[in-house]
């Protein structure tokens, strides 16, 4: 019989593959990780982990904690703080899912004599000769976006078996086996954190320092309270001395200058740009120039051409397109909804 340690977030998703994986006849452990502080403000912890336990107690099947603050706040939170410094937009959930939740949480699972660990992520593994990760049923749930960084050889020690499902379906599996949580709201926000004002969060560690605001041209039109607290695409939080008569968006900043660029809707769109520290799921992507690229969670996906060199990839869009961050990762699809890999965009 299969051991899974099944990742618990205390959330109906988690519980319902739990659920699901015992009545397959899997040896299953509910584990669940702490990764934040539970006194911190906006923080849910507490309770996700009550709730994990309450879910655990009521399958019958045994509960694990593990602490993971001090490794999170090393190697999430810290790149969170030093990437908005910079002037970058990270996305602190694909490295947690790297550093965490397929890190080091898979290691201790395979480590503990887990055969694989499971989670309830919305993606699909289908294995022929290599495993490989697609895409789920449910595309409004599609989580593959935060998941480009998992290997294939690590694809081969996890599951996730609501791949195939839709989360009505869920939902109503949790409600007709009384789940504790089954109305739970899903969380929201930083990876382990939850809601916060990103703003208030940021604030923590980086001091706002005033800069100038530039037009396209290069014109002083305003004022701004500091880089970090500002990302490409976005309309409020900047003074403009002078209206213009049309909504202005962050179209670039410069982090050694303090300035911040901004320009119309269309000033503010692109459609080429570079890629770094990419990663493979499978060596296919290298053999591939058309692809589809997706640019944020849930994002439309783009139909591109990508050249390849080592890590690094130049990127040109079919269409222009709107609010291309810095900092924030580019994921690379096959028409068939396979995920190929991704990287950062510079």
């Amino acid at each position: 019989m299969k051991k899974i340690a099944v990742g618990l977030s205390g959330g109906v998703d988690s519980s319902v593959v739990l659920l699901l994986l015992k009545e397959q006849g899997y040896d299953v452990t509910g584990v669940h990780m702490q990764c934040w502080d539970y006194n911190e403000e906006g923080c849910t912890g507490e309770q996700d982990k009550a709730d994990a336990v309450s879910v655990c107690a009521q399958l019958g099947v045994p509960f694990k904690f593990l602490d993971f603050q001090k490794e999170y706040q090393d190697k999430v939170i810290q790149n969170f703080y030093d990437e908005y410094n910079a002037g970058r937009t990270p996305n602190p959930d694909v490295l947690c899912n790297k550093e965490i939740k397929f890190g080091m949480f898979l290691e201790w699972a395979l480590k503990m004599g887990f055969d694989s660990i499971a989670t309830g992520h919305y993606a699909r593994i289908e294995t022929t000769d290599l495993p490989r990760l697609f895409i789920p049923k449910d595309r409004s749930k599609d989580q593959t976006y935060f998941l480009y960084r998992i290997s294939s050889k690590q694809l081969s020690n996890i599951m996730f078996p609501l791949g195939e499902m839709l989360k009505d379906e869920v939902k109503e599996i949790a409600f007709q086996n009384n789940l504790k949580n089954y109305n739970k709201p899903e969380s929201m926000g930083i990876c382990f954190i939850g809601k916060v004002n990103i703003r208030d969060f940021l604030k923590r560690r980086i001091d706002e320092k005033a800069g100038n605001v530039l037009n396209f041209k290069g014109d002083v039109v305003g004022k701004h309270r500091g880089i970090p607290f500002y990302t490409i695409g976005q309309r409020h939080g900047f003074e403009i001395f002078k209206y213009t008569g049309t909504p202005l968006y962050v179209i670039s900043k410069n982090a050694e200058t303090n300035e911040l660029v901004v320009g119309t809707e269309e000033e503010a769109k692109r459609n080429s740009f570079e890629v770094s520290e990419i990663t493979f799921i499978t060596e296919e992507l290298l053999g591939k120039n058309e692809l589809n690229v997706r640019i944020r969670h849930l994002g439309e996906l783009h139909k591109a051409k990508a050249t390849f060199d080592g890590k690094n990839a130049k990127v040109l869009l079919k269409d222009l397109v709107f609010g291309i961050a810095p900092g924030q990762s580019c994921v690379f699809y096959s028409e068939n909804d396979q995920v190929l890999g991704g990287g950062i965009i510079n």
